[in-house]
């Protein structure tokens, strides 16, 4: 339980409450901490280039469409 942070800058990225087990070996969460925790930028459809919104350290992605609830994305 808690806060996931940037590993590199240490910046608030996302709470364990909005974690959920997906098929993926990653964790997987439905949303950031704050608007500015993360940055995104389009990579491919349905998919966006997720970096920390502090320092740009890459962070993964986040696939619109694939929460655990209809409209929800992961990340």
């Amino acid at each position: 339980p808690g806060i996931y942070v940037c590993a590199k800058c240490g910046h608030e990225l996302f709470s364990s409450r909005a974690k959920y087990e997906h098929s993926s070996p990653w964790p997987a969460f439905t949303e950031t901490v704050r608007e500015d925790s993360v940055a995104k930028r389009k990579e491919r459809p349905g998919a966006l280039k997720v970096s920390c919104g502090k320092c740009g350290n890459g962070l993964g992605h986040e696939f619109l469409n694939d929460g655990p609830k209809r409209g929800q994305s992961r990340f």
